[in-house]
């Protein structure tokens, strides 16, 4: 007998394909789901428009709550004229995407976020994009209660950062911050 067995190797994830025919067959959906030649899409062949609009509902009843706050979210910064133009949806996500470095500092304020001490106390100059950066990674998670937001300055455009992703509940809650 072998004491040195070796562990089973671990079955193969499904494929993107199959577990979007397992999710269409079992919300009662008629879809023939396959992968493309290319190998790296999956095709839905054509939905019976009864079949359409009941997927439209699953689709928004699911991101309902993601939305909700994207759009909320989109309203009060824009209140504030700070432009989110990525601001969007994704994997049940909220992205927000690039951000003008002076948009970005706006919305470091709001977030009763400290500028770090400078050379030159007093002076009225703009900050640039790294102390903004360093000005939201300390602010965002005291202002929404823990949720964290990664910034990061663009290589090519020291104009913008880019911010990431946050889930609906962190969203709302900046949300109640920004609103008060």
């Amino acid at each position: 007998m072998n004491d040195t067995a070796t562990p089973a190797p671990a079955p193969a994830p499904p494929s993107p394909s199959s577990e979007l025919r397992a999710a269409l067959s079992e919300a009662g959906l008629r879809a023939g789901v396959a992968d493309t030649e290319a190998g790296n899409l999956v095709r839905i062949t054509p939905l019976d428009p009864v079949d359409a609009q009941q997927l439209a509902r699953l689709i928004r009843t699911g991101t309902k709550r993601a939305l909700k706050a994207a759009r909320t979210l989109r309203e009060i910064c824009a209140g504030y004229r700070i432009d989110l133009p990525g601001l969007r949806v994704r994997q049940g996500r909220i992205t927000l995407g690039p951000i003008q470095v002076d948009d970005a500092a706006r919305l470091a304020r709001l977030l009763n976020a400290v500028p770090p001490a400078t050379a030159h106390p007093g002076a009225d100059t703009a900050p640039d994009a790294n102390t903004v950066r360093a000005m939201l990674i300390q602010a965002f998670p005291q202002a929404t209660g823990g949720g964290a937001l990664s910034v990061s300055v663009r290589e090519h455009t020291p104009d913008l950062l880019d911010l990431g992703s946050i889930d609906a509940r962190t969203a709302r809650r900046l949300i109640r911050t920004l609103q008060f």
